[in-house]
């Protein structure tokens, strides 16, 4: 006989089935052969330079042709990842987090499809509230992607989980790239409507960007969460030039920054938290060359074993808890604590090479580490297109 909860549990699974079920049937025939159709049309890329040069001039007839592309390319770029969302190993596509965010995606590949052709102004404008509500849509995608992680994980074999899913992080370097790419465009399209751009910006992009100055916005945000976390925080000098500035966009710098001083001060915190000595300052430095500015980040928090220094830049190694599993609520997901989910460093390595740059670490076990992030200077780099 079933007991009570027994009875609970088989019931919710079987609604669980059921959903799942519903959810492959109502995915019709026609709309999987449409985004298979549009998933192996071309992408287009474009460089930094070029959505500076093109946004410069904010015209109607320029925002038209804006738009009338980003009705084309970003149709082509969302059913490459819907569909890649549908065929993930290890039965991480059933994972209820993933179809999920299989959802937003095949909503938004609808929403565009069913768009009519954009043929002037008024067609445009409504065409702008449409991707800008498309963006929002897509807000809590990482964490979304990092529950299902976490769901995939909690049904495995440890083993296999550090040794055989080269595919899955192979995935989320591709899906996270081209969201970055997808967020780019649609961001830069609707801030070129701002009427009251501020001094020197294009868009998203700042034309004459302090990375000193973003730098030390970043570190102050940094300090404040490891505050709130510790009651104390590591000092953070910053070298460099603060009148130099070069093109570049505020808000992925910011991001990277951010992360990389964030971990710095918890390496810093964690190894002094105990001791009588005064917690040593973490360093940047901002240097200016000819092809790139980097960004270095050094700390003396005690380095990573030098077998771990692969696992550094993978997406499922994090043992932090993700805010998903805590707040049901979607809202609240954009509680940032010092640990994180254990996506920080990838996703700021891609958006350091989305833009033709890199991030790379070195470290000292016993001693500390040091982060290099390099940021192309040229801007004429096409954008990766995974």
């Amino acid at each position: 006989m079933l007991t009570k909860t027994k009875k609970k549990k088989k019931k919710k699974f079987d609604s669980s089935m059921a959903a799942k079920k519903k959810a492959c049937e109502s995915l019709s025939k026609s709309l999987i052969e449409e985004v298979q159709k549009w998933g192996c049309m071309k992408q287009t890329g474009v460089s930094l330079r070029y959505m500076m040069e093109f946004g410069s001039k904010p015209t109607p007839r320029n925002l038209l042709f804006s738009a009338q592309f980003l009705h084309k390319e970003l149709p082509i770029r969302i059913a490459r990842r819907a569909f890649e969302l549908e065929t993930l190993p290890y039965g991480l596509s059933l994972k209820p987090a993933v179809l999920q965010v299989r959802d937003w995606y095949l909503d938004s590949f609808r929403d565009l499809r069913s768009f009519p052709d954009i043929k002037d102004s008024n067609d445009e404008r409504e065409f702008t509230q449409m991707i800008k509500a498309i963006k929002v849509r897509h807000n809590n995608v990482v964490p979304m992607m990092a529950l299902g992680v976490q769901q995939l994980k909690k049904g495995m074999n440890q083993k296999i989980v550090y040794e055989d899913l080269d595919e899955i992080h192979q995935f989320l370097d591709r899906f996270y790239m081209s969201r970055i790419g997808i967020r780019m465009l649609i961001g830069q399209h609707v801030e070129l409507h701002n009427p009251n751009p501020p001094p020197h910006c294009i868009g998203y992009i700042h034309t004459r960007m302090s990375p000193v100055e973003v730098a030390r916005n970043a570190s102050e945000d940094a300090r404040s969460i490891c505050f709130r976390e510790y009651g104390s925080a590591p000092d953070v000098n910053i070298y460099g030039d603060p009148d130099f500035t070069f093109p570049y966009v505020p808000v992925h710098l910011h991001l990277m920054v951010f992360e990389l001083v964030k971990n710095s001060l918890r390496a810093v915190q964690e190894r002094y938290m105990d001791s009588d000595k005064v917690a040593p300052s973490v360093r940047i430095i901002v240097a200016d060359g000819i092809e790139d500015v980097t960004i270095k980040v050094s700390d003396e928090g005690g380095g990573i074993p030098r077998s771990g220094l692969p696992k550094i830049f993978t997406y499922l190694y994090s043992t932090a808890r993700n805010p998903l599993d805590e707040h049901a609520d979607l809202g609240v997901a954009d509680t940032v604590t010092m640990a994180g989910y254990g996506y920080g460093l990838p996703i700021s390595r891609l958006y350091a090479r989305y833009f033709g740059g890199d991030l790379q670490t070195i470290s000292m076990e016993g001693y500390g580490t040091d982060a290099y992030l390099h940021l192309s200077r040229l801007g004429d780099s096409q954008e990766p297109l995974p």
